[in-house]
């Protein structure tokens, strides 16, 4: 789908329901909490769920979506709750976000498969960072596709770096019911990557 339809979609009464009443990703949440609160930068973060719960936890949050109508829920929804995001609208895909080198102490894709955006987010974490990414995959039979990735595929990005969780199969987050991999990855502090 491209950004006018998923822009259509945030705009349309069904898929802003089911936006406004997702928690965040439990991954998401399970990780942060044992971190120390600092710069987070959420990629393709839909109407902001993980965002808005990592702004309420302290963490300084910038969050980036392609659709207009994504972003403009998201700010209503952390000013109803007092927090500030920082909001870009920005298609990824045409790159017209940069991720800054050596600026995020966490960087956060959930839901979203851009091969392209691993290296820029392993650039973008500082030392001791961490990138946590939730994809869906191919199932049984199919071939990978730009939305869904292969068995194995996503760890292969993060060689050389600490991997503190991967899990493939069946999602946590009752919002998806497609077979995700997931990761959480800590860039090391020390020697090349």
């Amino acid at each position: 789908m491209d950004l006018r339809g998923w822009d259509e979609r945030y705009r349309s009464r069904a898929r802003r329901a089911e936006d406004l009443d997702a928690a965040p990703a439990p991954l998401v949440v399970q990780t942060a909490k044992r971190l120390a609160p600092g710069k987070a930068l959420d990629l393709a973060c839909g109407a902001g769920r993980n965002a808005l719960w990592l702004a309420e936890q302290g963490w300084k949050v910038t969050a980036v979506d392609g659709a207009p109508a994504a972003t403009e829920i998201l700010q209503r929804r952390a000013a109803e709750r007092g927090v500030t995001v920082d909001t870009r609208v920005s298609d990824l895909e045409k790159r017209e976000y940069s991720i800054e080198p050596s600026a995020w102490d966490l960087i956060v894709m959930s839901y979203y498969l851009q091969r392209d955006l691993f290296e820029p987010s392993k650039r973008g974490v500082v030392p001791g960072g961490i990138v946590i990414a939730i994809v869906h995959m191919t199932g049984p039979g199919e071939e990978p596709t730009y939305k869904n990735a292969s068995p194995g595929e996503l760890r292969s990005y993060f060689e050389g770096w600490k991997i503190l969780h991967y899990r493939e199969g069946k999602p946590h987050d009752p919002a998806h019911q497609r077979a995700v991999a997931e990761i959480v990855a800590r860039k090391r502090s020390r020697g090349p990557l």
